[in-house]
């Protein structure tokens, strides 16, 4: 059983504060800045460039991978870190296209992440047209899989809505017309019991910087099944994917296994600090995370609508079809925001018009959700967010 109290001591959270953005960057673990620091001065600082072998360094990316294996149901040495998310969208699509040269389409949904069409479109560019992006409704995924599709490219959970994909039948019909599947995590990973190796996937991509509470830029990962390594090709075939970095022969020959969707020098400081979050998640089971973050989501759902009828619910209502995360409508969405970070209370914006809220069981308590609807309740019926202060868009929403 997992000590949420125990959980929760380990970050360092601004006193007052209540935080229900850990869905789009998770707060700092305490251990992180002594970890960090210590591998500054000890390592960094003393070893100079000795720290790539005599500190581990280069390891790092398959060490860190085998953690977050774990948490998100994928074998030792299926998952490497490095890099950014599209890098790792782009190489996964482009592997899996890869396999699959006879076929002309990657089927998306238009709940996508943005992102993730738009490192698709590049990627296709590059095929000269040859193989189409094609886009339908999330509901009309497994219908509209046929053999003519590469790809199945899906983020488990919706960026705005929070609604789920279902990995072992989408899967499964991907699988029964030959097609192979990627999956981005970014919402998953660290929020819901993700099974990658049982439910099929062939393919998986996330960023650590949400729920795995990695830090802002935290490093990516990427998954490849077992039974598609030898065979995967690096598009993106970079120094540290080589089989040989250090040999610096003129032609590139893909490094055994994961490895080889290694491209780039790993942040080392950046998964310092990600390794170190990785240590407050040996304190938790992501089932005891899972049945938490339904009770905390319910809970203000139920308030929500009690206390804010001008506010529409915007994800499933049925806690098993959304991720860890509850969005709900307005069209001054924006300002509601803004009022209520003003006041203490930090969710985030998605437009045109959602109001998005993560429940992050590791350091959010049911006493902060309620008290989080109460001012909300303050905000809508004061019409407290209708200032001109609340309606300037800044930089990040």
């Amino acid at each position: 059983m997992t000590d949420f109290d125990a959980t929760r001591a380990m970050f360092d959270l601004p006193e007052g504060l209540i935080y229900l953005d850990g869905n789009s960057l998770g707060p700092l673990p305490r251990v992180a800045t002594q970890q960090v620091g210590a591998l500054m001065r000890e390592e960094w600082g003393t070893q100079l460039i000795k720290g790539w072998n005599a500190c581990g360094w280069m390891d790092t990316p398959g060490r860190v991978g085998d953690r977050i294996a774990k948490l998100i149901g994928a074998g030792p040495g299926t998952v490497v870190i490095g890099d950014t998310l599209s890098i790792k969208v782009y190489q996964a699509l482009a592997a899996a296209l890869a396999l699959r040269p006879e076929r002309s389409v990657v089927l998306s949904d238009t709940g996508n992440f943005p992102t993730d069409l738009y490192m698709a479109e590049g990627l296709l560019k590059t095929m000269g047209g040859r193989v189409e992006l094609r886009l339908v409704e999330p509901h009309e995924i497994e219908s509209a899989i046929d053999d003519s599709v590469a790809a199945v490219m899906l983020t488990q959970a919706d960026y705005r809505s929070g609604r789920l994909h279902d990995m072992r039948a989408v899967s499964a019909a991907a699988h029964a017309v030959g097609a192979l599947t990627v999956w981005d995590l970014a919402h998953t990973a660290g929020a819901i019991e993700v099974r990658l190796d049982a439910d099929g996937a062939d393919f998986a991509v996330g960023c650590t910087y949400k729920y795995l509470n990695g830090g802002p830029g935290a490093p990516a990962f990427i998954y490849v099944a077992d039974r598609h390594q030898r065979d995967s090709t690096p598009a993106l075939s970079g120094w540290l994917g080589h089989e040989q970095p250090f040999a610096f022969d003129l032609d590139y020959r893909p490094g055994a296994g994961i490895d080889r969707m290694r491209v780039g020098t790993p942040p080392i400081i950046a998964c310092a600090a990600l390794d170190a979050a990785l240590d407050i998640w040996d304190m938790a089971d992501i089932r005891d995370v899972r049945k938490k973050s339904m009770e905390l989501s319910e809970r203000f759902i139920e308030e929500v609508e009690q206390r804010c009828p001008q506010l529409t619910l915007a994800s499933p209502r049925d806690p098993q079809m959304r991720g860890s995360q509850v969005s709900f409508a307005f069209d001054q969405g924006y300002a509601v925001v803004q009022a209520l970070i003003a006041n203490g209370v930090v969710g985030d914006f998605r437009a045109p018009d959602i109001l998005r809220f993560g429940f992050t069981p590791l350091y959010l308590s049911v006493d902060e959700v309620v008290r989080a609807t109460e001012i909300l309740e303050r905000i809508m019926n004061d019409r407290l967010w209708d200032r001109p202060e609340f309606k300037t868009m800044a930089a990040v929403t």
